[in-house]
């Protein structure tokens, strides 16, 4: 049976693209992953690869012709018996399955259909994530683009919203499940049959989303047996709160306006015996197993998954090096005080972290070998031309690593624009792929924390970062032998000793701190 590919996301806010070339004709014999088609967004090339191995039975679209996000795209007709033997069931005997396609086949020809939502592409190389929470329930009505669920990926925490207004038919996974990009997430019925490219037949158009195999998966009708009490009013903050102490959001009567849920209710309500049993521990974003002597099990998911595994390999395969310095900051923090007011008027929030940017940018033109990143067995070295300098941020899902792009072409207000927009969007585990990616030097602000001196790891395939210590009011000698108080900020570099060596590394710091201490030098310098 012939189904249609749904063009999936292909980029945050992208809601369609130009088809530059099909990579493939009608009738082809295709592989899973093959590239099918390039399509051009208002960003980049994008190259689209096929779900399954199969033929191509028919192209939506011509070169030039403009594709929907969401839509079809192209239909094929997959290799895989088994899922052709589950399709014609579907279609020829709907009155033998289950519930979801009962109803698929009653409210279809009162003017309304159950659709699945496919799971689409959420970030380059992901194909599975974690359901942190359900922001809705079966049964309930939401509306287009409303936030749906929070998944967690290797990378970030990402909110799914819906395709079109309807009501919330089935959820087919229960929190803490690993869904699968491309597989049904939920159904949800709604009124009239999903637009079609305008060149397609009627009888060829119709998705096909609801023959996979994934809309029986048990696990998700309800969650342990537990009826939901509707959505919870909380933030993530809150959320993750909950999570943590193994506390159902939806059961936690909230203090606030509309019976918005706080931190204090959580705990108020773990603490006076509400806390749920190891039975219905699932209910949380991060499953636990209870043993003796009160231990706990967590598996290790997500952002968190990833950094051990990143950081397990740049230690094992890159010889690290530490140098320590301190930078006396006095003179930049009294230009800092003297200005800052000035950018609140245009709403930028100036920190100390925009002119350490600025500075490593100043002073890598210098050195670009710290700008540079070897190939896999080291016997090869690229130098970027681009500075897109790198900011290690504790946000609510892990250590995310954003980096403000072209910092050598950018105006310190330019960079304290970028730093506020990263950190917001890290701090809530929301950052962009194209923000994480593309990174060529990293710092690290141990000192927002307290911390004083560190040894960071590489953010591997870079060949160095900084630790910033905290801002301490320290005696030092003046020039005429006379004690003052500075402003003293410990910093430490890690470095990978396969390409740097002391020498480098000690040259480059003094002159980015020259750039901190002097701040009217490092203006001189500003292009």
């Amino acid at each position: 049976m012939s189904i249609d590919f749904i063009l999936p996301d292909i980029g945050e806010g992208i809601v369609e693209c130009e088809l530059v070339e099909w990579l493939v004709k009608e009738g082809d014999r295709i592989e899973e992953d093959q590239p099918v088609a390039d399509v051009m967004t208002d960003k980049a090339l994008v190259q689209i690869p096929a779900m399954y191995s199969g033929t191509v039975d028919k192209l939506y679209y011509k070169q030039g012709e403009i594709a929907k996000v969401h839509q079809p795209l192209f239909a094929m007709t997959r290799e895989d018996d088994a899922a052709e033997a589950e399709a014609e069931k579907v279609t020829d005997n709907i009155s033998d399955v289950p519930a979801v396609e009962s109803v698929i086949a009653s409210e279809s020809s009162a003017g309304s259909q159950v659709e699945d939502f496919i799971l689409p592409d959420i970030g380059e190389g992901i194909v599975e994530c974690e359901i942190v929470d359900w922001l809705v329930n079966e049964g309930d009505i939401i509306e287009e683009d409303q936030a749906v669920v929070d998944v967690m990926t290797d990378k970030a925490l990402v909110q799914i919203p819906a395709k079109y207004a309807g009501k919330v038919v089935k959820l087919h996974y229960a929190k803490g499940d690993i869904a699968k990009v491309h597989e049904p997430l939920f159904a949800i019925e709604h009124q009239g049959a999903a637009v079609t490219p305008a060149n397609t037949q009627p009888a060829e158009a119709t998705p096909s989303t609801v023959t996979s195999p994934k809309v029986e998966a048990p696990a998700a009708q309800t969650v342990n047996g537990k009826v939901a009490q509707g959505k919870a009013l909380a933030s993530p903050a809150v959320r993750r709160v909950a999570r943590e102490m193994s506390v159902d959001i939806h059961a936690v009567p909230g203090s606030g306006p509309k019976g918005r849920v706080f931190k204090e209710d959580v705990v108020k309500f773990a603490q006076s015996g509400g806390q749920v049993s190891k039975a219905e521990v699932t209910d949380a974003a991060v499953s636990t197993s209870v043993a003796a002597g009160n231990t706990r099990v967590e598996p290790i998911r997500g952002v968190k998954a990833a950094m051990a595994k990143a950081m397990t390999a740049s230690v094992s395969t890159i010889p690290h090096f530490t140098y320590c310095e301190e930078i006396d900051l006095t003179e930049l923090i009294a230009l800092r005080k003297s200005v800052k007011d000035e950018y609140a008027k245009q709403d930028i929030k100036l920190t100390m972290m925009p002119f350490f940017i600025k500075a490593m940018s100043l002073a890598l033109k210098e050195f670009p070998v710290m700008n540079s990143q070897p190939n896999e067995d080291c016997t090869e070295l690229t130098y970027f031309d681009d500075h897109n300098i790198g900011m290690a941020v504790d946000s609510k899902v892990g250590l995310l690593v954003p980096n403000v792009k072209q910092v050598q072409h950018k105006s310190i207000v330019d960079v304290a624009k970028d730093v506020m927009r990263l950190t917001s969007d890290a701090r809530d585990g929301r950052v962009a792929t194209t923000d994480l990616k593309g990174g060529t030097i990293s710092i690290s602000n141990i000192g927002a924390l307290g911390g004083t001196v560190a040894t960071p790891i590489i953010n591997k395939p870079e060949v160095a970062i900084v630790a910033l210590g905290k801002v301490q009011t320290l005696p030092r000698f003046d020039d005429k032998g006379e004690v003052q108080a500075r402003s003293i900020m410990q910093v430490s570099w890690s470095g990978d000793h396969r390409i740097i060596d002391g020498g480098t590394i000690a040259r480059f710091n003094n002159l980015w701190k020259s750039f901190l201490e002097n701040p009217t030098l490092m203006l001189m310098h500003m292009s």
